[in-house]
């Protein structure tokens, strides 16, 4: 998966469960999508990535990103993270697909209302969430990433 001016798109993955990591990423592998996975399983050091040294993200502003956001998190919410990439000058274009087994509708609003992209819900079925993944693969595989300014 790659840009319009070629430039490959790199995941980042903020999921603090070990088997829903490896879960996403073998089924992002088996969809075909074989771009660079950064993983976190924390919040901190996903927004320590995304900012950069500076903290205004700046260095980020030129990169193909497209994040992988866990709600559920055991150092900050994810929609705070959401919130503060959404806010933030150099990354709000990114596109931020939600994967969490948070269900509540209000919770589902809110994550839109703030710039998600899409929310998929991990069902509990393991066959159910591979399936799921599978097709968020396919996704990946046909969607342009915007360039931040």
């Amino acid at each position: 998966m790659s840009v319009s001016d070629g430039r490959p798109v790199v995941i980042v993955m903020i999921e603090d469960d070990d088997g829903h990591a490896t879960l996403i990423e073998r089924n992002i592998r088996r969809a075909g999508v074989n771009n660079e996975i950064v993983a976190f399983s924390n919040g901190t050091d996903a927004m320590a990535y995304l900012l950069g040294p500076d903290g205004t993200a700046q260095h980020n502003a030129k990169r193909s990103l497209l994040i992988l956001l866990d709600l559920n998190l055991p150092d900050m919410s994810g929609v705070d993270i959401l919130a503060k990439v959404k806010g933030n000058d150099h990354l709000r274009r990114l596109p931020v697909v939600v994967l969490t087994t948070t269900d509540d509708q209000r919770e589902i609003q809110r994550c839109y209302d703030l710039g998600a992209n899409v929310y998929i819900t991990k069902p509990v079925n393991y066959e159910a969430f591979a399936n799921a993944i599978r097709q968020l693969g396919l996704f990946f595989s046909v969607i342009q990433v915007p360039m931040s300014e």
